[in-house]
């Protein structure tokens, strides 16, 4: 089999059983197939999207992607006992892309042919033809090391999220806070290449199709007679960066270029350029996905000042927290259920770096360490130790976009730390072993079936000598580095702290996590007993018995995080003196989102 040569692939979509991994969930273990693993991470590096439609059940399934250090390299996942033709149809409408740039893996012929009957332009492939469709994925694409396209997906799984929260789509992009800022003249020059790729690449919202070289449209760039443009646009669920083009041959009152990213589609964006322009001719050619008229301007979308951060810092909304959820990722499933109040959640969790190698960016040792050290330190030790990476100093911890933090601490609860012996810089990695007394040899062939990069014997040699363990954070240090952080943070703006629970969980591997984790919860008490401006959300009120957990006691059963999400609005509404106002419908239709697969389990058998 050849994926078709006009339709590049976009996005990859998979089944789980038998596809992305060998065996049934439902049925027991399962065995990794690490090639597959490791395609998803090549090919997201180079700018494809992963998905996955699977009959599973949600919670079991998502926490084995956790397990394999994968899940976070996968957007929009449809995991439920439902049909999957109907479901992929829906999928690619809510991601915004063509069924011929999309291709579904699935061992069963029943599904793949279910999904083309629904879908006629969709590749299908069976899991077998992997090994000859893999070298064709690779090449795909261009490089994106930083998995930007990915991050913008995210962004929009988060806004169709929203979305489905609204039986009103005007309420909808009236909550949205759209906000679009215009650079022409000499502020268009710096995004040339970007300016090219829009040009030659979009094709749904490319209302002029008038494909440019860079030499001809650098010429066209410094011509007085035409008047160039870029579209940049915000809105409470992030930063979609440059995704707007137009060009006026202002002779005529002409549009010469008016094209956008697919990414905004429905928010009005092209429609409001257009009046923002005045209207002028424009001969739209070929299919476009959105049909423009020359008397409308969008009135739930404002200019955004050049350089503005966020659109809450042009313009609040009073009534809406700007929260930063801080943690785990296992915490994006607060998101939803907090949606329900009178918050704009803001999120910075784990991710893997440029050596697809699992990194947590809020061990308080690492924090103090991109605040306090030199920034040529911090590149040395992200350049020799893999597991850190080039991003591992950066948060959003210290841009005081936010009205309150909300931070779990727990990777102070579980991971080592490891000090360097000619500098005594300290770095955390891991947790519950020491990396220096295992066998460096048996070690990177285990890092070697997960793909790490760089994770080799003669790393792990290099680290054995010029590194010591210091252990897990003691509970004075913990406290001394929490006392820290509340003075590096706002004193106006509240930390809510999320402790551990104490739950036994054998199978984890994690020796002696539950005292661990009972030292430091006190320990964190102790500190907000006497600190000001800060709280503790308490999860062992209501996370008690082993099946309230999943693969380790860090990580809960879904239904779990709607009451942590509703015990965290209450305290914030205590805090800031007056109820959270709280929709029911948004947050029967975020419930029912989490409970669906398991209750509809038997209808699809």
């Amino acid at each position: 089999m050849e994926l078709a040569a006009d339709s590049p692939i976009k996005v990859i979509i998979w089944d789980l059983d038998d596809t992305f991994w060998r065996g049934t969930l439902s049925e027991g273990a399962v065995e990794a197939l690490e090639e597959n693993l490791q395609l998803v991470r090549d090919t997201a590096a180079r700018g494809i999207v992963h998905t996955i439609v699977s009959k599973n059940d949600f919670a079991p399934a998502e926490a084995k992607l956790v397990e394999l250090g994968i899940r976070d390299l996968f957007v929009f996942p449809q995991i439920s006992w439902q049909p999957k033709g109907p479901i992929i149809k829906q999928l690619l409408e809510q991601m915004q892309l063509r069924a011929p740039n999309a291709l579904f893996l699935d061992d069963n012929p029943a599904n793949r042919a279910e999904a083309h009957y629904y879908n006629p332009t969709l590749q299908v492939a069976d899991p077998a033809d992997l090994p000859q469709l893999a070298p064709q994925l690779r090449a795909s694409g261009k490089p994106d090391p930083g998995f930007s396209r990915l991050e913008q997906y995210k962004l929009l799984e988060r806004q169709q999220q929203a979305r489905t929260q609204y039986d009103d789509n005007l309420a909808f992009l009236r909550d949205a806070q759209v906000h679009i800022e215009f650079r022409e003249a000499e502020a268009v020059f710096p995004d040339l290449a970007r300016i090219e790729e829009l040009i030659n690449r979009s094709n749904q919202l490319n209302f002029t199709k008038q494909r440019v070289t860079r030499e001809a449209l650098q010429r066209s760039l410094e011509d007085p007679t035409r008047r160039w443009g870029t579209v940049r646009v915000q809105d409470r669920f992030g930063d979609y960066g440059l995704v707007g083009v137009y060009c006026v041959q202002t002779a005529e009152n002409r549009l010469e270029q008016f094209v956008f990213s697919c990414r905004i589609l429905h928010l009005g964006i092209e429609q409001f350029t257009y009046a923002h322009l005045g209207f002028p001719s424009l001969a739209v050619q070929g299919e476009v996905a959105t049909e423009l008229n020359a008397t409308e301007k969008p009135d739930w979308i404002a200019i955004a000042a050049r350089g503005s951060q966020s659109p809450a810092t042009i313009s609040p909304i009073a009534s809406h927290l700007r929260v930063l959820l801080k943690g785990g990722c296992d915490l994006g499933q607060l998101t939803p259920f907090l949606q329900a109040f009178d918050l704009t959640v803001e999120e910075e969790f784990n991710y893997n770096n440029e050596h697809q190698i699992p990194v947590h960016l809020e061990h308080t040792v690492l924090l103090r360490a991109g605040r306090e050290w030199p920034v040529a330190e911090q590149r040395r030790l992200a350049a020799a130790l893999p597991f850190l990476g080039q991003e591992a100093f950066d948060t959003k911890l210290w841009n005081g976009q936010y009205d309150v933090l909300v931070y779990s601490p727990l990777m102070d609860y579980t991971q080592e730390i490891y000090c360097e012996k000619a500098t005594g810089r300290e770095v955390p990695f891991g947790g519950y072993q020491n990396l220096l007394a295992l066998d460096p040899a048996a070690q990177a062939a285990k890092y070697a079936q997960r793909r790490f990069q760089g994770m080799d014997e003669a790393f792990l040699l290099r680290f054995q000598r010029e590194f010591e363990l210091v252990g897990q954070l003691p509970p004075a240090r913990f406290l001394e580095n929490l006392e820290w952080l509340r003075a590096q943070v706002p004193a106006q703006v509240p930390i809510f702290f999320l402790n551990g629970t104490e739950i036994e969980v054998p199978s984890s591997g994690e020796v002696g996590a539950v005292q661990r984790h009972a030292l430091l919860n006190q320990a964190l008490l102790d500190f907000v007993a006497s600190a000001a401006n800060c709280y503790v959300v308490d999860v062992r009120e209501f996370i008690r018995t082993p099946t309230d957990v999943t693969n380790n006691l860090r990580h809960y059963q879904r239904q779990h995080y709607r009451t942590l999400a509703q015990r965290l609005a209450t305290a914030i509404g205590e805090w800031r003196g007056s109820h959270l106002n709280h929709s029911a419908w948004t947050d029967l239709k975020a419930r029912a989102t989490s409970l669906v697969p398991s209750k509809l389990r038997g209808l699809f058998k």
